[in-house]
Parts: structure tokens; sequence; C-alpha cells
């Protein structure tokens, strides 16, 4: 589905500089050519989600990191069996260059092994034993159920903000994705508040059908900004097309919180439709600067 807006609004200029994108082992064997969708050195994160083997990822990151991107592969903590599968699952990554990670607690309920949430794995050391020196870590700006209310979610990123400040990891927050801008602006603004600061890489879905949308949404925990999506389903006019974030970038841009670093898509309509997608973008704030 290579999905574009029939008059695509300009990105905001620089605000898609530096964006980063999802992908999992499965469909990334469907893109014969990254190098062709993908600016050079982008940022490529790769889900592992439960079930998937550790050589699929394997082997999706050494495609990747040999084309020319940064590869930063997920480490659930949840599905961890124990340290020795840890030091194992880090010391093959770092045997092909990978040298960046995203941590965090992961997508089952209950832990099945010994780690609960990307705190236990980032004061393992394994990973600053192995060389990883960019280690990114989870963030939902509409709450996370799987932590807590405020307090506890806020103490969780306050230990993660304190432990970049006495390591050398370079670190930011890739966060869930959300519909519209004020829920991210609030957040920032707590984050702030609460003495956290680490750079936040914020996440926005890409072009997809509306009911694939809501799916993702109600899986994954979205929070009061589905409602973007719940009024649009009602608008019979608008149901079948699918719906793209300009909107929510072109308010980010507007009111961007410092602490916002740069842009994560999830590419939940397809690789090629996010990628087409960033590249229309890009393409007309281009002509509109020349």
């Amino acid at each position: 589905m290579n999905v574009v807006p029939m008059n695509p609004a300009p990105a905001p200029q620089g605000f898609l500089n530096g964006f980063s994108i999802e992908i999992m082992p499965r469909t990334a064997v469907k893109i014969p050519d990254f190098k062709a969708i993908l600016p050079q050195g982008t940022r490529v994160y790769i889900a592992h989600i439960a079930g998937t083997p550790i050589e699929d990822m394997l082997a999706t990151a050494q495609r990747l990191s040999a084309d020319g991107f940064e590869v930063m592969p997920h480490f659930p903590a949840r599905i961890i069996a124990d340290k020795a599968t840890l030091e194992n699952w880090v010391q093959r990554y770092a045997d092909i260059g990978v040298s960046s990670a995203l941590l965090l607690a992961g997508g089952v309920d209950k832990p099945e092994g010994d780690y609960a949430d990307s705190m236990q794995l980032l004061d393992s050391g394994v990973f600053d034993h192995y060389g990883f020196k960019r280690l990114h870590v989870a963030g939902h700006p509409e709450g996370n159920k799987d932590i807590g209310g405020e307090a506890e979610v806020m103490a969780a990123l306050k230990w993660k903000s304190d432990f970049q400040s006495r390591t050398d990891a370079k670190m930011a927050i890739a966060t869930q994705f959300v519909f519209e801008a004020p829920p991210v602006v609030e957040w920032c603004a707590r984050m702030q508040a609460a003495d956290v600061h680490i750079p936040v890489h914020i996440g926005v879905a890409g072009p997809a059908k509306l009911q694939t949308l809501i799916k993702f949404s109600m899986a994954c925990g979205v929070g009061p900004s589905l409602r973007v999506l719940t009024r649009r389903a009602k608008d019979l006019t608008k149901l079948l097309r699918p719906f793209t974030p300009e909107a929510l970038l072109a308010d980010l841009a507007t009111n961007r919180p410092a602490a916002i670093e740069s842009v994560h898509f999830f590419p939940l309509g397809g690789i090629r439709a996010t990628t087409d997608y960033i590249s229309a973008q890009s393409d007309s704030a281009d002509r509109l600067r020349a």
C-alpha cells in the first residue's frame, strides 16, 4: 500500500531530519533494498516480538548494518530468561557491529524469566561490558498501566535520567505513538518538573487504514489521543481514506517542547507506505523553500 496525501502539506522545516523507523524481521524480508527507500544512516529499530527467534533478529540486524544503517534492536526484559541469555544476545549483536539498543519491559504481562523492566537491564552492566554506547528506553506520554500511575511512571523515568547522568550512555526516550500534540506537550512539561532530562523521540504512526490504526491503538494502550481516530471514524466520507499524520507533525513542530529531539515512525500501514509518505513530505517542503 503506497499511501501519500492527495495534497501533502510540507513537513515543518527540519522536523523530520534524523527520523527513525521501526520494523520487524517478518516485514523486513518484504523489502528488497532498504537503501532505495531510507536515507543513509537512518536509525532502524528492530522490534523483538515474543516468539521471534533471536536468529531472525540477528539476520535482520546484520543485513541493515551492512547496508549502512544504525541498527537498534529491541531487548524486551520480560522475554529474556536470565543473565546468560542476555549476555548471549548482546554479545552476538556486538559481534556484528551493533552498539545501540532499545530496552523496554516488553509486550507480555508477566516476566518469563529474571527481568521485569528496562531498569534491571540497564543495571545489569551487560550492555556497557560489550561496548553498547546508545541505550534508548520506551516512553508513554499517555500513561502506562504496566508500570502504574503517574508517580510510578515518573519515578522510573527519573531513575533512567539519573542513570544517564552517572554513566556515559547516550540515551533517548522512544515513545508510543500518539495522534495529537497536547498530551505530548503536557507530558514533556511534567518530565521537566520531575527533573527528567532525556531527549524524546516522539512516536508517530505512519499512513494506514483507520481500522488498522484503531486496532493497533487498542492493543498498544494508546490513551486519550485515540479520540482523533474515533472522531474520524464517525465521518463516513473519511472512513475509507487512509489516515496520515501531517496535522500531528505540524502541531508538534509549532508547539515543540525542548525535549523533543526527533520523530520515530511506526509503519503500521506498511514500511513502503511510511517511507513514501516521509519522502513526499520532505519533497514538498524542499519545493516550497526553493
